[in-house]
């Protein structure tokens, strides 16, 4: 990521007050899908909202965003519940965070090239989240997938839920295990 790019999340970041724990858009409603516990993963968590509610939900939470600003901000206010990594996701995910995840939540942030690396860090079994930009129903654009990127890309997960529509794609899907 570029350093104006960097600068820009930080200035956004810093200029929002709270950000309250919450679920990731694509499981509200199907908060049943959760797994009791375990390992989380968020990337791009920005100030944390979803980390929070999962480590309020049971998990231990690994959470990675490029912004410091928005980090700063995240582990003030969760405290030691969760771990964060500082780390640009443009060189992948970081080492320590190679999984296996009982959850691996991404909320609008868009990389395919980091698709296979969020499908391999999921346990058996394990449940992704996953919202995006999308052309369908907006304009397109470089940040915006194209209609069913995110079936195509993880065609190899049970896909419990894909919506699509008014400028956004998510799925929740499910990490077959080996035995099924």
């Amino acid at each position: 990521m570029s350093d104006a790019a960097r600068v820009r999340w930080d200035r956004r970041h810093a200029a929002v007050v709270d950000v309250a724990a919450m679920p990731p858009d694509a499981l509200r409603g199907r908060e049943a899908l959760l797994p009791a516990g375990g390992r989380a993963l968020d990337v791009a968590c920005g100030r944390g909202g979803v980390s929070r509610w999962l480590a309020g939900h049971g998990f231990t939470v690994d959470a990675v965003d490029v912004s410091g600003a928005g980090l700063a901000a995240a582990a003030a206010a969760a405290g030691d519940a969760v771990r964060w990594w500082h780390h640009d996701l443009d060189l992948g995910l970081p080492p320590d965070c190679a999984g296996p995840y009982d959850v691996v939540v991404c909320q609008r942030f868009r990389d395919p090239a980091l698709y296979p690396a969020l499908r391999s860090a999921l346990a058996p079994g394990g449940l992704l989240v996953i919202t995006v930009l999308s052309e369908v129903g907006e304009e397109p654009g470089r940040f915006r997938a194209p209609a069913g990127e995110l079936p195509a890309a993880f065609a190899d997960l049970e896909v419990l839920a894909h919506t699509e529509g008014d400028g956004e794609a998510s799925l929740v899907g499910r990490r077959r295990s080996p035995d099924a």
